[in-house]
């Protein structure tokens, strides 16, 4: 299943070989933290991972579930360190945005994760609260996906 392909970018539904080349890229999981590695096998094998690849291969992912109140949820987005600013993680958000088939898309970032705020604010995505006591010092933002709230509120209404 292709996404989209943008500036010798595709995006592509990841399969369960992809898991190890995508550790490559992610620098927690690069670092050897096993979890991180494991987490990154298993939304391949179940299909939640979407693969953003070059030329010279994965540049960047992101994980959609439907884990919080049914909805869907950008667990993660990764953009490799060679690759940032490049428009990958605008291009993974939007076939992120594509691919969720709940009435509702939400993610989180980390008050201290500026590059994040910006690239969702930049994509027209609302702050949806703030909560705190996940990691000390450092709140959870949320955010909601504007623009597949209006289509839904369209499709419904």
């Amino acid at each position: 299943m292709d996404l989209g392909k943008q500036g010798g970018v595709a995006v592509r539904r990841a399969d369960a070989v992809d898991w190890t080349g995508l550790a490559e890229i992610d620098p927690i999981a690069a670092a050897g933290d096993t979890a991180r590695r494991e987490s990154i096998r298993r939304w391949c094998e179940q299909g939640l991972l979407l693969l953003a690849q070059d030329a010279s291969g994965a540049v960047g992912y992101s994980v959609l579930q439907y884990t919080f109140f049914e909805q869907g949820f950008l667990t993660m987005l990764l953009v490799a360190p060679t690759a940032r600013r490049q428009g990958v993680g605008t291009q993974l958000l939007r076939a992120t945005e594509a691919a969720c088939t709940a009435p509702k898309l939400f993610t989180s970032t980390n008050v201290s994760n500026q590059p994040m705020q910006l690239l969702l604010q930049r994509a027209g995505w609302s702050p949806a609260g703030l909560l705190h006591g996940l990691d000390e010092g450092d709140p959870e933002l949320f955010y909601q996906c504007r623009l597949l709230s209006s289509w839904h509120d369209r499709a419904v209404g």
